[in-house]
């Protein structure tokens, strides 16, 4: 059994906190590691076979960080735009049979879930697998505790029993909360997982009957795939062209071979304030916070900080969430409708929708601390024995302060070491690099001043990373990798 995670999509409910650039699979919401992460260990509680990761390109160096964190093997596929579902399982399958043969079982699992009974998510695994060995699409259905309008349900025909599964009977849309009612108590309805289990040969089958443009691209993108690294990037041209289809629209709402198995195994999906207020344990007086906060006469919130003080007083039932450049106040019972936010944010063409001010970098990462008129300021770290690009930009002059530890700077044709509180200037037009050779994080103080400060004003020479470098045959060019 091959494990696939689907580790796309950008968490809109979950801003500020989650944005394009760092969604939520990759935060650390509860506990030490990522819901990414943990679904990386829940699976090895029922396979020792290292797991399929789809992630978008603009994520790879996110991805493979955390799984290296785990110490932990994963084949990336790089998605080079986000098609939904149907395509990137379609991908990982036709990969999968390269690598372990036609007929390899795969349990596909989305990458932001929390389930907090590994044992019981085993045994439901474990029960879906001779049903899947058979031919047969199985999917597997949450027994709802409580009506829910934010899922979708599936309606399992008890009637035709498949060892540990049954039959689907339907799919059906987020009900409003009398449907849901109804679903909860009727015992044949359980909560739309997103989660898998099938042969590769059959799901490529059923892809072939019901969604063939999805199937003939995915082909192509994959048997024209490129290594990068450590990463497997699927071609562009195919790739691009596949319709945006969900798995259970392109398939799972269309086969008869579609099955469910109930799970009991405390799933959450995290898609939202209000749902991780629920899974979160410590409330004191039903508050959840995280940071520097302070309340008074303040019930049943989640508040978190972790930029400045945030003190409430006399309220109740709120989420406030501060970040060094945005700030949200919501009711809990809407937080459902802060995706709403994001989708204004991005109309208006405000980068707050995109990414937080702090960068991630497979080199480290920046702090845009100041930025006006032609200038702006940032706090760099680099990683041990990590270096940035060699670089130079057309519109903007640089200097350098060291904070802590030790910088190798290369500017034109002087290298030259720098150590605490020493300082260099980088002229506009230079080819420069920086590079950390200690054992410690190097910190800087990055000073651009120049007629235009954006990030894609580098021409790369080379790279580490694979981002943007040029063939030896060709002139660099601006990239915003």
């Amino acid at each position: 059994m091959l494990p696939v995670i689907l580790c796309g999509g950008s968490g809109t409910r979950l801003w500020p906190l989650s944005r394009d650039s760092y969604p939520k699979q990759f935060l650390k919401l509860i506990g030490e590691q990522s819901l990414f992460q943990n679904t990386i260990k829940r699976v090895s509680a029922v396979t020792d076979n290292a797991p399929i990761v789809v992630t978008n390109q603009e994520h790879r160096f996110l991805a493979a960080g955390q799984v290296q964190e785990l110490e932990r093997d994963a084949e990336i596929l790089l998605e080079p735009v986000a098609r939904n579902t149907a395509p990137a399982i379609a991908a990982a399958a036709l990969r999968a049979q390269q690598l372990d043969g036609h007929d390899a079982l795969l349990l596909v699992l989305p990458a932001d879930h929390l389930i907090d009974d590994t044992e019981a998510f085993a045994t439901a695994i474990e029960q879906g697998i001779p049903t899947a060995i058979d031919g047969k699409l199985v999917t597997f259905g949450i027994v709802p505790h409580k009506p829910e309008t934010g899922y979708g349900y599936i309606r399992a025909d008890q009637a035709e029993p498949l060892g540990g599964a049954f039959a689907v009977a339907e799919f059906v849309e987020k009900p409003d909360i009398k449907t849901a009612e109804h679903y909860v108590t009727s015992g044949n309805y359980f909560w739309n997982s997103g989660m898998f289990l099938f042969r590769a040969d059959r799901y490529l089958q059923a892809l072939g009957e019901f969604a063939p443009e999805i199937l003939e691209n995915a082909k192509a993108a994959v048997a024209n795939s490129v290594k990068d690294l450590d990463f497997l990037r699927l071609e562009e041209a195919a790739f691009a062209v596949c319709p945006s289809d969900s798995i259970d629209y392109a398939v799972m709402e269309k086969t008869q071979d579609a099955c469910v198995v109930p799970m009991d195994a405390g799933w959450n999906d995290v898609g939202s304030w209000s749902s991780l207020w629920d899974v979160t344990d410590g409330k004191e007086n039903g508050n959840i916070t995280h940071g520097d906060v302070i309340t008074e006469d303040t019930r049943d919130c989640y508040i978190h900080s972790d930029h400045c003080l945030v003190a409430t007083v006399g309220v109740k039932d709120l989420v406030v969430i501060g970040t060094p450049d945005a700030i949200l106040v919501a009711d809990k019972s809407s937080s459902q409708d802060i995706k709403k936010i994001v989708t204004a944010l991005k109309q208006d063409g405000r980068g707050e929708s995109l990414s937080h001010r702090k960068i991630y970098r497979p080199w480290g990462l920046f702090d845009s601390i100041d930025n006006g008129e032609r200038f702006q300021v940032k706090r760099i770290t680099v990683n041990p024995g990590a270096s940035l690009s060699l670089q130079k930009h057309h519109h903007r002059a640089e200097h350098w302060i060291v904070v802590s530890g030790t910088a190798e700077v290369t500017c034109d044709e002087d290298v030259r070491l720098l150590t605490e509180n020493q300082s260099t200037y980088i002229p506009l037009g230079a080819t420069h690099r920086l590079r950390n050779p200690g054992k410690i994080p190097l910190e800087i103080i990055e000073i651009q001043s120049g007629s235009y400060l954006g990030e894609d004003d580098i021409v790369r020479f080379s790279d580490n990373y694979g981002r943007g470098e040029p063939a030896a045959s060709e002139t660099p060019k601006e990239t915003t990798s």
